[in-house]
């Protein structure tokens, strides 16, 4: 697939363009003074500092996390993307003066990171279990290769291209053996790879993902080696970094959520690049356990605090659940990658559930607090406060003293179009219903569209000239009933869907449409019995969107209420602040009530009440209360 080019894409549409903006304007300026303390009353960074300080730009010392560069990182490359999406010299500007201290506070050898330069230089590549040297310069590489495609700016590049230099002079086959304990550099340097062309780089890429679990001892070899520990990890819980057996013989996706999918990423991405099938099969094998066995409804991952971890299949607690907005993101990279490979709806559909509940759930509507863990049930005065509910936070802080996910929501958020669209020789794939504007090789497309509140899409071709013949593939999602496709007010037969694509090969002409009509009724959605925690409970979507129970609509003591079998559901749109133009539903319910004594012979007291929900990504929004996705539900039988 050819790397889609976000300068020459833009997302015009009611859902993500208001979110765009409020990225571009509210949350990359909110983040850089977070990252520069500038911002009183909240979890204070020095990331910046950090940087002036390796750089002898000014005095003190590290302070934060061993791997807080990589804050500044993300950071980075969501403002390359913001300025591919539109023209800001000001922060651009100061995107440069940033750059030039990173510059600065290289190495010469090339090795760059704050906290081994600025605190234990004699320390350098002798932890890799802890300290994340290669996870910060992975994010770093992505960085640079952002600024660069956005920019045309080398600065940055010329940087990382230095520093893997120096990286590939330590590690490989003939010289030192070893793995990141936190993978993320197998993603940097494929992009790295990607944009510069030069092999070495996906080589280095290559090893890293072949030594994976080659010597299941080596982060204990190391750690007696050293004789010191960062964090005092065990380097015994080989699962707990996916170094429990070579990557190719993995089943089942264990340990770390985030650190899991960063590498089946790259291991997709290589797969692709070098038409390794083995390792595609292992990508595929552990796609399905993720997707079938071990994912929540929003597409969150990762279900126990302990180890931030996929735990076993069908353990997914709603009230206790991690499910970490880094993992998500993560998913939604993994699901763009076998989409290069194999352009199926099974992985779009994943796609598109994860970005519109378990990511965007994890910033505020106002761009200014965020959420690390997204759960799927909340109870003020347990949640946040309880032992093993005090990760379970009820309401988003402005910051964290770990702050991987917010700067990680902006670079998604920014890069939309990337996950919006595919490009091969003669087909062009619309993997998400996203309106806007594209430029490709062989035409300009226009997507009209309001999804996912509306059941309308349509797509205006204009071929560019001499380059007339080539395929659309527009992705159908498996959600959507009755479909109908016109081409030029002539219906088109759906026996042109392969793997949940529409695939339209002809001779354009300009100005031709493409219109999809169809319904999304809101749907009861029911857990595999082996979910012990949802046995009676269902939950509803409609389209792609989750929706959720807050207490602020439906009073307290929500899991009193319960959904009839037979209720009548609907959905409008809400004209309320904060969830104006948001489509809601009200359902007919029951609330079963005993609160007298703690237990009884008695029946509940029934009366009918009527519900509301609101869609999962936008609770949190209007004060502390509780929150529940799953709800009871009342069947006949």
């Amino acid at each position: 697939m050819t790397e889609i080019n976000l300068r020459k894409t833009k997302i015009r549409d009611g859902f993500w363009s208001p979110m765009q903006r409020l990225v571009k304007d509210v949350v990359i300026p909110y983040q850089e003074k977070i990252l520069d303390d500038q911002i009183p009353g909240v979890e204070k960074s020095h990331a910046l500092a950090n940087f002036r300080i390796a750089a002898g730009l000014e005095e003190g010392e590290f302070y934060g996390i061993v791997f807080q560069d990589s804050d500044v990182a993300k950071w980075l490359e969501g403002v390359a993307y913001s300025l591919a999406i539109e023209s800001n010299p000001d922060l651009e500007a100061r995107a440069d003066a940033i750059i030039d201290i990173i510059e600065r506070a290289q190495q010469p050898d090339g090795y760059l990171n704050t906290y081994f330069t600025i605190k234990e230089p004699e320390h350098r590549w002798q932890n890799l279990l802890e300290c994340h040297e290669l996870y910060c310069a992975g994010h770093m590489m992505e960085a640079a290769v952002a600024y660069y495609e956005s920019t045309g700016k080398d600065k940055l590049l010329k940087v990382m291209e230095k520093m893997a230099d120096h990286i590939d002079g330590v590690f490989g086959p003939e010289k030192r053996l070893g793995i990141p304990g936190h993978q993320e550099i197998e993603i940097g340097l494929m992009r790295l790879f990607h944009t510069t062309g030069k092999e070495k780089y996906r080589n280095l890429a290559q090893f890293f993902i072949d030594e994976r679990g080659e010597n299941p001892n080596f982060f204990k070899e190391e750690t007696e080696k050293r004789g010191w520990s960062h964090f005092g990890m065990n380097p015994e819980d080989t699962k707990y970094n996916q170094s429990f057996a070579p990557v190719r013989e993995q089943k089942t996706a264990e340990g770390h959520s985030v650190r899991a999918v960063y590498m089946y990423t790259a291991m997709a991405d290589l797969a692709g690049e070098i038409k390794d099938d083995t390792l595609f099969k292992a990508c595929d094998t552990l796609w399905d356990n993720i997707v079938n066995k071990r994912m929540y409804i929003t597409g969150g991952i990762g279900s126990t605090v302990e180890g931030e971890a996929f735990s076993i299949d069908y353990d997914l607690p709603n009230d206790s659940i991690y499910g970490e907005t880094c993992a998500s993101i993560g998913l939604v990279f993994f699901a763009k990658k076998m989409l290069d490979i194999d352009p199926n709806n099974r992985y779009a559909d994943v796609m598109e559930r994860v970005l519109y509940n378990g990511i965007i759930s994890g910033m505020q509507l106002d761009g200014k607090s965020f959420f690390y863990v997204n759960p799927l049930e909340v109870n003020p005065g347990i949640s946040g406060e309880l032992h093993g509910y005090k990760h379970v936070l009820p309401e988003r802080p402005g910051w964290y003293a770990c702050a991987c996910c917010p700067p990680n929501v902006v670079r998604l958020i920014m890069s939309l179009s990337k996950y919006a669209w595919g490009e091969s020789k003669d087909i062009i794939y619309s993997h998400l219903f996203m309106g806007g504007e594209a430029e490709f090789e062989n035409a300009y497309i226009e997507v009209i569209s309001n999804y996912p509140w509306e059941e309308n899409v349509v797509y205006t071709v204009t071929p560019k000239e001499g380059k007339e013949h080539f395929t659309l593939a527009i992705r159908i999602p498996s959600h959507v009933e009755n479909v109908v496709i016109t081409l030029g007010g002539e219906e088109v037969s759906q026996d042109a869907i392969k793997k949940g694509y529409l695939y339209i090969e002809k001779d354009w002409m300009k100005g031709e449409q493409v219109e999809i009509t169809f319904d999304m009724p809101v749907k009861r959605i029911r857990s595999n019995t082996m979910v012990r925690n949802n046995t009676g409970l269902v939950a509803l979507m409609r389209g792609p969107i989750v929706y959720c129970f807050e207490g602020v609509d439906n009073g307290e003591y929500l899991q009193e209420l319960w959904i009839p079998g037979d209720a009548n559901i609907t959905h409008k749109i809400s004209n309320e602040k904060p969830l104006s133009d948001m489509v809601v539903l009200e359902a007919d319910g029951v609330r079963f009530k005993h609160r007298d004594t703690l237990y009884t012979e008695k029946k509940p007291q029934v009366e009918k009440v009527k519900m509301m929900a609101i869609p999962y990504y936008a609770w949190g929004n209007r004060g502390l209360n509780q929150m529940r996705v799953w709800m009871p539900e009342i069947i006949r039988l």
